[in-house]
């Protein structure tokens, strides 16, 4: 009898929920729930705003993941964890009850899923100073968050009524609770709530460029400003092991104060504050105190995508620098990576973007990214110079030294007139490459691709000082030019290529993964082709039982053209077949180089399309 009395008490508890929290729990606002369910210790999924208006504060529950909950409890206190003020609800969700004066105290009127609950509180009269908004949120009857506070808010006549609301529209949503799976698939598509309020109510920034507008950035962050209180919410998916956002004064990494979540296995995030370091030590180091002037409110790692929100003091000073987020500009750093120390974050391996132009935090218009026109520029030259004109070039000069024989262009032979032409090209693009991204980045930067692409720099300027100064025909020292002019240009060309492979991984190139295949296709068509005309070579030498290389290296002592045709005025034999080549060759690598400077000049190559597309729709 014991048992079934405790059974059915344990039902009308169960019964308490769908009316909302009985006054006997006003002093703790705990729910009694199945004999004495422990609430939840990890961070709440959901937030408290504030507005304030004509003298009152419009207050929003909401998650910042648009997970519904079913019940809640609201107080308004002040530092002394005192009572204060009246509410009111709008809408017909709430209810006020009294626990230490009339209507204290609001709660839901009935255990269904809510998106957002918008209430009105009115301070008492003549009342002027802090309010703290202390509340507990009833998921389901399982799963509950006590004592979830807002920040402080002064309130009192003197205080204006805040500009814009600080919280996105009601929207309505049918997600069951703790169904979270389905939550975050939204989130990578357009319905993803992070973007919800951007450019109206609050400040969004995201990489890669553009895709606040698209809502599907790689790393993205939110500012929103209440008053004195500055909250930054960031995400990142692909697997992230952190994600962070700096302010800057100059859109270069570099003396710059950062927010950084860190995911570190299975543990809680955790948010730091650290310092960027410039050249040549590129990195960002948490600050001694790595907690100082920020506080973690909410966070989640659902299905590999990182969120947090974290509030900033007004003011702080990091690393002897002041930082006033009322009253200076800054450019915004956004960035993601997947490696994680146990004192600092790896590289931003997985996104990174920094903004065109200072903003003041408070100003919600879109944000610009930064100009990468150097960036583009410098990755088109290298691909039309190592890809395009280099390739050709080679070619001309290793395989078609006897065809044109008796022809002429400047009283040079044709193949080295065109040869000495392409190679001139690829000098002034690869130096000019050269220079403009260091006019970019302004400093060394570690990594494999720039050091290789330094060694292929130097090579290729080193080239054509060495041929100005080749020795004459005939003489001793000929052959040994030729062989260190001829390894030269090879080593600078494979260099090349490599340096290309290197620079589809990096984070600020902005690259698709299809374009290894396309550098793929690129290596098998040059190698085929360079086998085609060596076999064709030798064939030919058989055809005329004299002997044309296939090598001509072997016989450069002289003028450069293959002794067996010196004091002949015909082209070698398949000379034709040769030709036809080249014309399919020149065809094929023009094709490669205009696809890949495309993909280049207008990554991110997927989002350029997806607005081409966006664009086209619209206008039928």
């Amino acid at each position: 009898m014991i048992v079934v009395f405790l059974f059915l008490l344990s039902l009308a508890s169960i019964k308490a929920l769908p009316q909302g929290a009985p006054t006997k729990v006003c002093g703790t606002i705990r729910p009694f729930h199945g004999g004495g369910i422990p609430p939840q210790t990890d961070t709440s999924p959901y937030s408290i705003y504030m507005r304030r208006q004509g003298g009152n504060v419009i207050v929003t529950l909401k998650s910042d993941l648009n997970i519904p909950f079913q019940g809640f409890m609201l107080q308004a206190k002040t530092p002394n964890r005192e009572l204060l003020g009246t509410f009111q609800p709008i809408g017909n969700e709430a209810h006020t009850i009294d626990c230490v004066q009339s209507e204290d105290t609001l709660t839901h009127n009935a255990a269904q899923n809510k998106d957002m609950i918008e209430v009105e509180w009115q301070p008492p009269e003549d009342y002027e100073g802090p309010v703290i908004f202390n509340t507990t949120f009833a998921q389901n009857y399982q799963t509950f968050w006590v004592g979830v506070e807002s920040q402080p808010l002064r309130v009192g006549k003197r205080f204006a009524d805040d500009p814009v609301p600080n919280v996105p529209s009601r929207s309505k949503s049918t997600t069951p609770p703790n169904f979270f799976p389905d939550t975050v698939k939204q989130s990578e598509t357009v319905f993803d709530p992070f973007y919800e309020g951007c450019s109206v109510s609050k400040l969004c920034f995201g990489a890669p460029a553009n895709c606040v507008n698209s809502k599907n950035c790689k790393a993205v962050a939110a500012v929103t400003v209440s008053g004195d209180r500055y909250e930054f919410e960031m995400k990142a998916n692909v697997n992230p092991g952190w994600v962070g956002v700096g302010l800057s004064d100059d859109a270069k990494m570099g003396d710059d104060s950062v927010i950084e979540c860190v995911r570190d296995g299975n543990r809680p995030i955790k948010a730091f504050m650290s310092w960027t370091s410039g050249s040549p030590n590129f990195g960002a180091a948490r600050v001694r105190n790595p907690q100082l002037g920020i506080r973690l409110l909410n966070s989640s790692v659902v299905n590999n995508v990182i969120y947090c929100k974290v509030a900033r003091d007004l003011k702080t000073k990091v690393n002897g620098k002041d930082f006033d987020l009322a009253n200076d500009k800054y450019h915004l750093l956004v960035a993601a990576g997947s490696d994680v120390t146990a004192t600092s974050v790896g590289f931003h391996s997985l996104a990174y973007l920094a903004s065109g132009e200072k903003k003041s935090l408070s100003d919600v218009s879109a944000v610009a990214a930064a100009s990468k026109l150097l960036i583009r520029l410098h990755g088109s030259f290298m691909l039309a110079a190592w890809i395009g004109t280099v390739s050709v070039g080679t070619l001309l000069a290793r395989y078609y030294r006897t065809t044109w024989v008796g022809s002429s262009i400047c009283g040079k032979d044709i193949w080295f007139a065109w040869h000495r032409m392409f190679m001139v090209l690829t000098w002034a693009l690869t130096v000019t490459g050269f220079v403009l991204i260091f006019v970019e980045v302004r400093a060394w930067s570690p990594g494999p691709h720039p050091i290789l692409g330094t060694i292929t720099t130097v090579l290729c300027f080193l080239q054509p000082i060495g041929a100005y100064f080749r020795p004459h025909p005939g003489t001793p020292r000929r052959p040994i030019f030729n062989w260190i002019h001829w390894f030269g240009g090879n080593a600078a060309h494979i260099i090349g290529i490599v340096t290309i492979f290197y620079a589809v991984k990096l984070a600020k190139a902005e690259l698709p993964e299809f374009m290894d295949w396309i550098l793929v296709a690129y290596v098998a068509f040059h190698v085929v082709v360079h086998l085609v005309l060596s076999i064709i070579g030798c064939i030919s030498e058989k055809s005329s039982e004299r002997r044309v290389t296939s090598f001509p290296m072997k016989d450069l002592g002289g003028s450069g053209r293959s002794s067996a045709y010196a004091d002949r005025n015909a082209d070698a034999p398949y000379s034709g077949f040769r030709k036809f080549i080249l014309a399919i060759y020149i065809v094929v690598i023009l094709a490669i180089v205009v696809a890949l400077i495309v993909i280049t000049a207008l990554a991110p190559i997927e989002e350029s399309w997806q607005n081409l597309r966006d664009s086209v729709m619209k206008s039928e």
